[in-house]
């Protein structure tokens, strides 16, 4: 399949299907022609990370005429793109589609104990599907100037807005919604029947903005992308919105929404350590409604491997959020003690990036809750650190905040069902959790990640 065969300005709606990767649809002996032609490419197994998802077989099949010069290693001399093009949000939209109604092995790949889709792994395609748009828009169609270097930068405020069922057929649309300099934003959308052999149109089960960023291959530098030009209405109110989010960002880059705590904050923080205190020097004494902050801890660890690394032979970042997942999932499902449901992830930044053969340690805890009756809610941050034992050092590379509640099933079978408060033993924990809070509510207000 060739998504680069459409006019410039038309956009095809052909969707790019999802197959099982219980054996490769790609994988045919080479031709008489391939080999007269002395083919240097190399079969689709070979590629980076073709053990990630069965997404990740079809992006690169159906990408595989601008994925193929990356591996053709164009001159050391050759010359970045000399002139940057106008695209549209059309010229880079891209679906994939999950054919989960007839493919059982498909099916059987992403399902959950609860007949949902895995979210873990939903989230390693997003990154995959976005990392694929990025190159489209980027692409200058010309072999002999060396690729830009497209990495992910941060992640939005990733929503379920609604249980995505593994038996129903489940689609993703994707598209450039904004550009600057050398930044691209992205807009994910994954959209389900609302019951199977339904006749209403899809609807939204999930919504995510990915931030990519450009760097030259050779120097490292930030490097331009080209310009995009919204065509339709929605098109240019996403772009106005999206501009928008980029100016916040700024405003938070230079400290604009620091907050200083003085007067009202000082109580806050002294409300929230009086308890700890108590944990901490009576413990006989304290809420048993309330835990410490650190009794939620939990950490797992891994070495990053060949087979877990994009194009660029750095590790996915959807691979990083899928880990990230699972642990998280892992901490609320220890303390709430029920089986959680996911709700969204936070803004995530991707600080430094992760090689093959790093030392990567996850390390997650229950930052505080939210105890409403009708839906608790549970916010658990996952911090991602590069160790490196031979120069004793570590370092932070990403900071996912989850949120979860509990599934309503589990928590009717149990009377009494209770969520504890979390409280601080230091003052840092406490400022962390003020910190927390106080940013959830100001992008809310603002409409960042919406």
């Amino acid at each position: 399949m060739d998504l680069n065969s459409s006019p410039p300005n038309s956009n095809s709606n052909t969707a790019i299907p999802v197959v099982s990767t219980f054996s490769s649809p790609f994988e045919n002996p080479p031709s008489a022609q391939d080999g007269a032609n002395g083919s240097t490419r190399k079969p689709i197994s070979l590629w980076p990370g073709m053990y990630q998802s069965p997404v990740t077989n079809a992006l690169w099949e159906a990408r595989s005429k601008i994925f193929e010069r990356f591996f053709l290693d164009p001159p050391k001399d050759a010359p970045p793109q000399s002139e940057l093009l106008n695209k549209t949000p059309a010229q880079s939209r891209t679906t994939i589609l999950y054919n989960f109604s007839s493919d059982y092995i498909l099916r059987e790949q992403y399902r959950d104990p609860w007949n949902e889709v895995r979210i873990g792994k939903l989230l390693e395609d997003l990154d995959a599907l976005a990392g694929t748009i990025s190159v489209k828009h980027c692409s200058d169609d010309d072999n002999t100037t060396r690729p830009l270097l497209l990495v992910t930068a941060s992640v939005d405020k990733i929503v379920l807005k609604k249980p995505i069922s593994v038996d129903i057929d489940l689609k993703i649309v994707g598209a450039v919604i904004w550009v600057g300099r050398s930044s691209i934003e992205i807009q994910l959308e994954v959209t389900q029947s609302s019951k199977e052999g339904s006749d209403n149109s899809d609807s939204v089960a999930l919504s995510a903005n990915f931030i990519f960023v450009a760097r030259d291959s050779k120097t490292g530098k930030a490097a331009p992308v080209n310009r995009i030009s919204p065509e339709t209405k929605r098109e240019k109110l996403l772009f106005e919105e999206a501009e928008a989010r980029n100016n916040l960002r700024k405003r938070k880059s230079r400290g604009g929404d620091k907050r200083e705590f003085e007067n009202g904050e000082v109580n806050r923080l002294e409300t929230l350590l009086a308890e700890g205190r108590i944990f901490c020097d009576m413990p006989a004494l304290a809420d048993r409604d309330s835990i410490l902050l650190r009794d939620t801890r939990l950490e797992n660890s891994l070495i990053c491997q060949p087979q877990q690394r994009n194009i660029h032979g750095r590790i996915f970042g959807g691979f990083l959020m899928h880990r990230a997942f699972e642990l998280a999932f892992s901490t609320a499902y220890a303390f709430a003690g029920l089986v959680p449901y996911f709700l969204e992830v936070d803004h995530v930044d991707f600080l430094r990036p992760v090689d093959v053969g790093d030392f990567l340690r996850f390390k997650s805890c229950v930052l505080y809750t939210e105890v409403n009756p009708d839906q608790p809610l549970i916010n658990i941050e996952v911090v991602a650190h590069v160790t490196r034992p031979e120069l004793r050092s570590s370092e932070v590379s990403n900071t996912f905040y989850f949120t979860f509640t509990v599934r309503p099933e589990a928590k009717a079978k149990k009377n009494g069902f209770r969520i504890l408060n979390v409280v601080p033993a230091t003052e840092e924990e406490a400022r962390h959790i003020v910190d927390r809070m106080d940013s959830q509510a100001l992008l809310s207000t603002r409409g960042f990640g919406k």
